[in-house]
């Protein structure tokens, strides 16, 4: 029997491989969405393509409003999106929590499902600023997820598999290529407008472009 597995899939280039390899891998996906609030909220319609290109077994869309607590240029609008290039230390971009509470969420649905794999796409080489994008926040994560859960108590190991945790940009471009990723379905950009058109500048922007220059392979993201 084919296992099934949740993958979180944000719309966006590095989740989108994470699907294929996941999909390559023989798992039937399914993938799990946020409407969290976030102002580049064309990603979520790229979800819904990249899941429908992919032929995954199902994909749901969770809302939840974190722009009530605000604390991140992604959620408040009052704090600018940077533009002026990647800089050391946490960015302003870091959402408080968004990992552990969308993980969490895709383990209570990977219970449901009697899945004992969930996918990310987090990665640690170019977002290293992000403290819950490191390889030991998942591997706490993934011992809490066996403490806490009826399927973990009962024997049932749940793994949380980060398979761009230690790729940089280039090489995950590379590998989705390699699957057959389509990349112009995805929206990266932190401030895309409706139409899902990347700024072109903002940190995402910049490293997603420099990732397809060093990976020789052309660009299919629309900008503005």
């Amino acid at each position: 029997m084919t296992q099934k597995a949740v993958v979180l899939l944000s719309g966006g280039l590095d989740s989108a491989t994470t699907l294929a390899i996941a999909c390559a891998a023989g798992f039937d996906c399914y993938c799990l969405s946020f409407d969290y609030g976030q102002r580049h909220r064309a990603e979520l319609a790229a979800a819904v393509r990249v899941a429908a290109a992919q032929r995954t077994a199902a994909h749901r869309t969770i809302t939840l409003d974190l722009a009530q607590f605000g604390g991140s240029a992604l959620t408040d609008t009052g704090i600018a999106v940077p533009v002026d290039g990647v800089k050391p230390g946490i960015p302003v971009t870091y959402v408080p929590a968004r990992n552990t509470i969308m993980l969490s969420l895709a383990l209570a649905w990977a219970e449901v499902l009697e899945a004992r794999d969930i996918f990310v796409g987090i990665n640690a080489v170019d977002y290293s600023g992000y403290p819950d994008c490191r390889p030991e926040y998942l591997a706490a994560f993934q011992t809490m997820a066996n403490l806490a859960t009826k399927a973990g108590v009962e024997g049932q190991q749940l793994a949380i598999h980060a398979p761009l945790i230690d790729l940089s940009k280039a090489s995950i471009i590379r590998r989705g290529s390699f699957l057959g990723v389509d990349y112009a379905l995805t929206v990266s950009c932190y401030q895309a407008d409706e139409e899902g058109r990347a700024c072109g500048v903002c940190d995402s922007c910049r490293l997603r472009r420099e990732g397809f220059e060093a990976a020789g392979i052309p660009d299919p993201t629309r900008y503005r």
